[in-house]
């Protein structure tokens, strides 16, 4: 028997297919060692010597893997054709050879691209050894990242409050994000004026040309800076006679891209489907692993994680076949085309992303498919089939014009394009890389003709700051600069979300203010590591190691030399320093310049006393430099009225109206931990905080008004007669009824929600459906179906994000995946990656149960035995505690799995 080991349970299904009964495949469930977060799992006075740790979700698999290696003659190591995969494969290889079941076996090492029959097959004919270089290349990335984390991580903890991490990678590109907002906030508005003439042929064509120089002197976009002088040259022109000075028609072409490699599939996923860079990972994932077509599992694309852009031979010829097919020979090129990445520090050791089969048009596969890998999969095929098709032949047209008036000439330019042949246009489009506009045609047009003046028209515009960055953008530019690669980009995005250093506003990234504290921070005492070109460097010679060009212990070394030293000369950094640095760094932003001049440091409470940023225990805000006499504090970014400066408004707030029945003050405020709404002054004021994704701008009088009222009765209990409210509480929007508290659910507005919603779900919650801590109620959620072992299996929306749930195992979804999109096999997954196997066991360790009579019964019945339901007294709820804390106590506790570094 041959042990075949991937990495995931979805390619261990497919490949299992292909192989046969001779071959038993297990997956490892991805990465199944890890460093302990502590010190010393990496120990720069023992040569960089690691210290791994088996995941504790990782054991039982490994076992699996084990008892079957006993059995095997052969042990086939087929984890993806990456670093990472190479990483698995090691590990998985390291554990065999500690516990000494390797003894007279074989061990190969196998890739595929793609995962078919014929891919799979072929590489276990062709065998090889673990890459050391690989290895070695990944071992040095972990070694660093762990130094980074472990040693930067605790600097901010002691020197910056409220701080969370830093990284290698994460760092630098939070930084990016940062700076992009310090240009923001630097950008200097300029005025400007375009002037366009509307003109008309001989033949009476109408057509537009616009402003190119006057008197000799060429003008730019920008030249003509303001009103005055856009009317002298509209005056000039309303008397001028317009003639034509030249007529230049040209040919061009315009070329296909290339196919997707990591980096742009996740750019134009995001661009064109409105997927983010991890969800269009997600989708890949299944679609490389294998889908059912006609009774039989097929991988549709190659391997999703690539820098390389070229495809194999015969996949070119099967592109090139597709496209004579179906648009005729003119749009196949006379040769294939071949493309090479002009990436920094890109490998191209991979084909490029491109389906594994052409042949598979988008609308014969989409039935077999979910919409959303529907609509990748048909982005992949077409960017791919564009690959190769003829280029497009374009004609554009220029024709200079001279306006002649009182002596002086000022010259005009009318510019169009036209499509003269499609090519690859006529199936994929790429408007962000289009050479120019399509401007359309232009009227003929000859050389001296005399043209007619409909009307001249100038125009203000005012220049705009440089757009924030989408996430696309933001891996556009860190492939630019060589930062990271194409495996680290997701999830180097997730980590700066789940840190709260940034967040999502209209598919654009905002640095939260401890985002631009920590940069601010790192920057000050630790520039050369978040230094773009220094990052890049690094990252080439990680590569180099992966080439066997360099040994990774001596990358170690040399970067850890002065990273210590660094990290020890901000032992004795005092508060002081470190709030004068961030003071200087982050004035433009914390200390706005005012409109009337006006000292943008001066408190506006006492008006003697300077403000400043404070470190304080749960973080940073602004205090008065006459702290205890003057309280004045506010968050690092102004969202009240003294930012808005409204008539009637007061220091740090901002006056809404007046409630009409109380006749008090209705106010917007400035607190140390975000905005808040205050009902008139006094000792003990109604307050209400902004529910989540609610800003300060988008709150008037009557939504305040409504927020200050709640908790609010908005119905009545059917059973008890008594009120069932709506409020917003600790952790978020809830509806109550005595001491029986029920979440709201995504779609629930807490100002809307109506009676029979609020019924529902404190029914829901009285009746056992869901339940979870603080006397919660978690929503009954989506079924997806049944668990192998029994019970059901459902998504749920969760106080801490969306969920799945089987009896009373609970596992958290990835961040881009919702309750609404994930289906019975992710959820299976990540159960089984929580630790789902335990109710299956204490199902089968019960008394067999009755057989069930009734459909309610049997539903019971399917339930694990840990989803029993709970004892309706505090007498029998303490028995039935009992009997349980018995029964675990003849097992061995599992070992906690260890805090992974940030």
């Amino acid at each position: 028997m041959n042990l075949v080991i991937v990495e995931s349970p979805a390619k261990a299904k497919t490949i299992n297919e292909y192989l046969g009964r001779d071959y038993q495949v297990l997956a490892s469930f991805g990465h199944v060692r890890d460093l302990p977060a502590k010190d010393g799992s990496v120990d720069p006075e023992q040569d960089f010597a690691m210290l791994w740790e088996v995941d504790g979700k990782a054991s039982k698999r490994l076992s699996d893997i084990a008892r079957a290696t006993k059995d095997a003659d052969k042990v086939i190591l087929a984890t993806d054709p990456d670093r990472e995969g190479e990483a698995i494969s090691w590990h998985v290889l390291e554990v065999l050879k500690a516990k000494k079941l390797l003894k007279g076996k074989t061990v190969e090492r196998v890739t595929f691209n793609a995962i078919t029959k014929n891919a799979v097959r072929d590489a276990m004919a062709h065998p090889r050894e673990i890459d050391q270089a690989l290895v070695d290349a990944y071992l040095a990335r972990r070694a660093l990242d762990y130094l980074v984390g472990f040693n930067l991580s605790p600097v901010l903890w002691r020197k910056l409050p409220g701080a969370r991490s830093a990284g290698r990678v994460q760092s630098v590109s939070l930084r990016l994000v940062c700076d992009r907002e310090s240009e923001i906030e630097r950008f200097v508005t300029r005025e400007y004026w375009s002037l366009v003439a509307h003109l008309r042929t001989a033949q009476n064509v109408a057509f537009e040309a616009r402003l190119t120089g006057a008197d000799g002197k060429k003008i730019t976009r920008l030249d003509i800076g303001t009103g005055a002088e856009a009317a002298a040259f509209k005056a000039a022109l309303d008397t001028a006679d317009f003639k034509v000075s030249s007529v230049e028609a040209k040919p061009a072409k315009r070329h296909p891209f290339p196919p997707f490699r990591t980096s742009t599939l996740q750019q134009d996923a995001s661009r064109k489907l409105g997927f983010s860079p991890a969800r269009a990972m997600q989708i890949a994932q299944k679609l490389y692993e294998g889908v059912a077509i006609d009774g039989e599992t097929a991988g549709l694309i190659t391997y999703m994680r690539t820098d390389g852009i070229d495809m194999a031979p015969e996949a070119i010829a099967s592109a090139r076949k597709v496209i004579g097919d179906l648009h005729g020979a003119r749009y196949v090129p006379a040769a294939p085309r071949k493309y090479t990445v002009k990436a920094k520090n890109a490998q191209e050791a991979h084909e490029a992303i491109r389906p594994t089969d052409m042949s598979r048009l988008p609308r014969d596969v989409a039935r077999y498919l979910e919409p959303e890998q529907a609509r990748l999969y048909e982005l992949i095929w077409k960017r791919t089939i564009a690959s190769q098709m003829e280029s497009a032949e374009l004609e554009r047209t220029t024709v200079d014009i001279a306006a002649v008036a009182a002596g002086r000439t000022i010259e005009l330019r009318a510019t169009g394009q036209v499509v003269k042949f499609d090519g690859f246009l006529a199936l994929y489009q790429e408007n962000d890389e289009d050479d120019g506009e399509d401007a359309g045609r232009l009227p003929a047009m000859q050389t001296g003709e005399t043209l007619a003046k409909d009307q001249i028209i100038s125009t203000q515009h005012f220049t705009e700051p440089p757009p924030r960055f989408t996430e696309e953008a933001l891996i556009k530019r860190m492939e630019e600069l060589g930062i990271g690669r194409p495996s680290t980009y997701a999830s180097t995005l997730a980590v700066l979300k789940d840190r709260e250093y940034v967040r999502l506003d209209k598919k654009r990234l905002i640095p939260e203010d401890k985002g631009r504290l920590v940069t601010a921070f790192l920057e000050s005492f630790f520039n050369r590591w978040v230094d773009y070109e220094f990052t890049a460097n690094l990252e080439e010679q990680l590569d180099r190691v992966s080439s066997s060009d360099i040994e990774f212990k001596q990358v170690l070394r040399d970067f850890w030399q002065d990273f210590n030293a660094a990290i020890g000369e901000t032992k004795d950094l005092r508060t002081t320093q470190v709030l004068d640095n961030l003071n200087e760094l982050l004035g433009p932003m914390v200390f706005p310049a005012k409109p009337d001049g006006s000292d943008p440091r001066a408190c506006p409470h006492c008006g003697t006393g300077q403000l400043s940023l404070k470190l304080g225990k749960f973080g940073s805000f602004i205090g008065c430099s006459n702290y205890p006499e003057c309280k004045f504090t506010r968050t690092l970014t102004q969202t009240g009225g003294e930012a808005a400066g409204a008539p009637g408004d007061k220091p740090g707030q901002r006056l809404l109206g007046t409630d009409p029945q109380t006749g008090l003050e209705v106010t917007m405020r400035d607190g140390r931990f975000g905005p808040y709404l205050q009902l008139g002054d006094g000792e003990k004021p109604k307050r209400s905080s902004l529910p989540k994704g609610v800003g300060p701008a988008d709150v008037d009088l009557d939504k305040a008004l409504m927020l200050l009222s709640l908790p609010r009765e908005i119905a009545k209990h059917p059973t008890s007669g008594e009120p069932i409210l709506a409020g917003i509480g600790r952790f978020g929007p809830y509806v109550q009824h005595g001491k029986t508290y029920a979440n709201l659910g995504q779609d629930d507005d807490v100002l809307e929600i109506g009676g029979n919603r609020a019924i529902d779900l404190i029914v829901a919650k009285e009746s056992g459906v869901g339940g979870g801590r603080f006397g919660r109620a978690a929503p009954a959620g989506r079924v997806l179906g049944d668990h192998p072992s029994g019970g059901p299996v459902t998504a749920r929306a969760g106080r801490y994000g969306p969920y799945v749930n089987w009896g009373k195992v609970n596992a958290t979804l990835p961040k881009d995946m919702t309750e609404a999109s994930v289906t019975l096999e992710d959820a299976l997954r990540f159960i089984e990656e929580k630790g789902g196997a335990a109710p299956a066991k204490a199902k089968t360790a019960r008394k067999p149960a009755a057989k069930p009579k009734s459909a309610s019964a049997k539903t019971a019945a399917k339930k694990p035995a840990t989803g029993a339901a709970a004892p309706k007294t505090a007498t029998a709820a303490k028995a039935a505690a009992a009997k349980p804390k018995a029964t675990a106590a003849k097992k061995p506790a599992a070992k906690a799995p260890a805090r992974k570094t940030a």
